[in-house]
């Protein structure tokens, strides 16, 4: 059988599910008393197991298996969960993510797992049973099946743990009591030891429930912890698939005994409402055929802008009227086509929880990341470049921003530090704003180190405002750290960060307040294939100007226009802002100065300026054309487009036109 037609599936399904056990973990870890995360982790690396065995990958297929048994141990209450245990299997997630990594590499996905498996077989070894240990309770079809009907209707679905006291004489009337409890917020599904063992006393000293019901987890606990000599009750979420990933497991027989079941429950029963199908399908596209799918669209965009020129010229109403119609279908195509590419920020933000959970334990520090707006979607070009600009964000909130313990104690604040990264939409486009709780920046260690390495003269740092120092930090090679590390203090980074957020269309912001806390929020468009812009003729050729950059036009007389160490400025709204003829710029040929100035109005973070043109066309939508090879780097171009006539116009980076 050739397996290699379903390499591509297995990579991707492997990544999904590595990621899941990631975030799992990340959250048992903080909640050790909830399995509902085990079981979901386990749900994830018995499926890799399964596949990795089946494509032949024995490597990954013998570790998820020793991860099997570790995990199998926790959630049957067999082993006590500590450092050691969650440490063994993040390194094994490590490894197997190593293995899928060198699998979409063309290689053979083996690695030396044998030391990582010896460490999951002492742990499962060494481990004493914990005490009083409660009987395991399975899942079976049927039971899975019944709790995603319920799940999807409403209710909630625990896995119940009751410790009676080990003094406990009368243990079956006890556990009546408690299952009258537990009946009369619920249904019981299951339990083990069943029913019947348990009236009849054949138990150690404790018992699991599975009940679905309306009730929350902690009125539940309360009223079971009424009843006498029960000594702990743990309550957990039963993870339950939806039932749309039910329907393809279910067999006949467990479908007819549902009915039977949905048919004879009782009236109040969460099972007796029949579910409502689902219509929602979806299917993988690989990404180069959503590529293909774009760049076909985008000469189509360049085509319809002809189609729109010719119809202008010939003044025709039934050429008219067709062109508008294309140009509405096409703008509705537009839009399904740049939504088919959106990608949620999600796929960026799932692997930083591992990577502040390592460095902040390299530095001694106790650091919550929190994740907001993770739904958030952007172009799938900007979400391959966004990655790294935020791992040194992030470093560097770590490193520099979140004190250590002991000083945040000592300066009143708690001894775990917090760091919030939160993804928003606002217009055309995506903020990510990441905020850190620590130290805050140090205006004059900034100002001090600028002066040290030439950055800045002492003339100029008396006149500057806090966020002009706070930018500072992205001057290249610039470094606060006192001591090299592996997180920082090399002198590159933010720099790095500037740039690729700049080159993106986007601009990065920095808010401080010492003692307090830092913010750093960037500003992206949603996409930068098909853009939205402003098009200006300067004597015969034609520019356009990104409308994102744009704030507002403005026609200036020259008697408005004033000369400050030798450079053009004017008066905008109460402020001196520079004036960039870009005619002088671009040394464009045959330029006459009119009787007035056209001036476009551009801003880049807090800064603005205005660039003088001879006229404003207007605004147009245009494909983002790369300069090639032949013209790498050219200076405040960053690309071309192809106009309704055919011309090439250059498409001008305000970025680069403002310091």
């Amino acid at each position: 059988m050739d397996m290699n037609q379903y390499l591509e599936v297995f990579i991707e399904e492997s990544r999904e599910h590595l990621q899941n056990v990631n975030d799992q973990l990340m959250r048992f870890e903080k909640n050790t008393d909830d399995l509902g995360y085990v079981n979901e982790i386990f749900r994830s690396a018995h499926t890799l197991k399964g596949m990795s065995a089946t494509m032949g990958f024995d490597d990954l297929a013998q570790l998820t298996h020793k991860m099997e048994t570790v995990l199998d141990a926790v959630r049957n209450h067999q082993l006590d969960v500590h450092t050691e245990v969650l440490d063994a299997l993040f390194e094994s997630v490590d490894a197997l993510e190593i293995m899928v990594q060198s699998i979409s590499e063309g290689g053979d996905g083996q690695l030396d797992v044998k030391l990582l498996v010896q460490k999951l077989q002492r742990i499962v070894a060494e481990e004493p049973v914990a005490q009083h240990a409660a009987s395991s309770i399975e899942y079976d079809e049927l039971v899975e099946t019944l709790l995603s009907q319920t799940v999807d209707q409403g209710f909630n679905a625990f896995e119940i743990t009751v410790q009676l006291e080990r003094t406990c004489l009368l243990k079956a009337a006890r556990a009546y009591m408690v299952f009258d409890v537990l009946e009369q917020a619920g249904d019981v599904i299951k339990s083990a030891p069943t029913v019947q063992d348990i009236e009849q006393e054949k138990f150690e000293s404790s018992f699991i429930v599975i009940l679905v019901t309306n009730e929350s987890h902690e009125k539940l606990q309360a009223s079971i912890m009424e009843v006498s000599e029960v000594e702990s009750v743990k309550i957990a979420a039963v993870p339950v698939k939806k039932e749309t990933e039910m329907e393809e497991l279910v067999s006949p027989e467990v479908a007819a005994a549902i009915q039977e079941v949905t048919v004879s429950a009782p009236s109040k029963s969460p099972v007796e409402e029949k579910r409502q199908p689902s219509n929602n399908k979806t299917i993988r596209v690989n990404i180069d055929r959503l590529d293909s799918l774009m760049n076909l669209f985008e000469e189509l965009v360049i085509d319809r802008g002809r189609l729109e020129q010719i119809s202008k010229e010939l003044n025709n109403s039934e050429l008219d009227e067709t062109v508008e119609r294309m140009s509405r279908i096409s703008g509705d195509l537009q839009t399904i086509i740049l939504n088919m590419r959106m990608v949620p920020v999600e796929t960026v933000f799932n692997r930083f929880p591992r990577m502040v959970r390592q460095l902040s334990k390299g530095l001694g520090k106790q650091i919550e990341l929190q994740i907001v707006g993770a739904d958030t979607e952007l172009d799938r070009t900007v979400i391959d470049e966004i990655g790294d600009p935020l791992v040194h964000l992030l470093r560097n909130a770590v490193d520099h921003g979140i004190e250590m313990p002991q000083a945040r104690l000592e300066n009143g604040k708690n001894e775990k530090g917090t760091i919030r990264l939160k993804a928003y939409h606002s217009g055309n486009h995506v903020f990510i704003d990441l905020e850190d709780d620590g130290a805050g920046i140090n205006r004059e260690k900034i100002l001090q180190k600028a002066l040290d390495r030439g950055i800045i003269d002492g003339k100029t740092a008396e006149t500057l405002t806090d966020k002009q120092v706070y930018e500072l930090i992205f001057a290249s090679g610039f470094s606060t750290a006192e001591q090299i590390s592996d997180v920082s203090g090399r002198g590159v980074g933010l720099d790095v960060v500037k740039n690729t957020i700049e080159s993106l269309g986007g601009s990065v912001t920095i808010d401080s307040s010492e003692g307090y806390g830092s913010r750093f929020s960037i500003q992206l468009p949603l996409t930068l294939s098909i853009i939205s812009a402003l098009l200006v003729q300067m004597s015969e050729e034609r520019y356009a100007l990104p409308l994102s950059s744009i704030i507002e036009t403005a026609i200036v007389q020259p008697k408005e226009v004033m000369h400050v160490h030798g450079q053009k400025v004017i008066d905008f709204r109460g402020a001196i802002i520079p004036l960039i003829d870009l005619k002088e710029l671009f040394t464009v040929p045959n330029s006459v100065q009119g009787d007035h100035y056209s001036v476009v109005i551009v801003k880049k973070g807090e800064k603005t300026a205005g660039l003088i043109v001879d006229s404003f066309i207007g605004q147009q939508e245009i494909v983002l054309k790369s300069l090639g090879h032949y013209l790498p780097g050219v200076f405040a171009i960053s690309g071309a487009t192809i106009l309704g006539d055919g011309q090439v116009a250059l498409i001008i980076d305000c970025n680069a036109l403002i310091k």
